[in-house]
């Protein structure tokens, strides 16, 4: 059993700290730190709470001429649980998406682009030689972390 008390806190780690290996000792405050109890670990940290989350709601429409429409909603980590807006804050310095297209798990076409929605034209779509299945997916970009977690959804030329 671990009773953790208000005490507990996030380490702090400037940006350039991060993926760095650190030395942590952990055991029982009472104790030393050369106490036999205490174990010794080394972690590298990513950054992982800075990384955007998934994009939600992908959704692909096909116009008569052929080409693909995606849409997606976007996700925060700052103040994202208020009912009280319409959209959640954006929580970076600028809203940004990389778009990735792939043609039998070989990346074909990679985009980043301003708003959430992605228009892939018919004439894209012959360049990069889709024929039956590919995989389009979506992550939110973040100066601080870089691509968040990506969404994709499956599709047919």
């Amino acid at each position: 059993m671990v009773l953790l008390g208000g005490a507990l806190s996030q380490i702090e780690l400037a940006s350039s700290a991060r993926g760095l290996a650190r030395h942590y000792r952990i055991g029982a405050a009472a104790r030393g730190y050369d106490d036999p109890a205490v174990v010794h670990q080394v972690a590298a940290f990513t950054g992982i709470g800075l990384r955007p989350y998934a994009p939600v709601h992908l959704v692909a429409s096909r116009a008569a001429n052929g080409d693909l429409t995606l849409r997606w909603i976007r996700r925060t980590r700052i103040d994202g649980d208020s009912w009280m807006s319409v959209e959640v804050p954006l929580g970076e310095d600028h809203e940004s998406y990389l778009v990735r297209v792939f043609r039998g798990g070989e990346l074909v076409r990679e985009q980043v682009v301003a708003v959430p929605e992605w228009l892939y034209p018919t004439a894209l779509q012959v360049d990069d030689g889709l024929s039956g299945a590919f995989r389009i997916e979506v992550a939110q970009v973040s100066d601080r972390f870089g691509p968040g977690l990506f969404r994709g959804l499956d599709l047919f030329a």
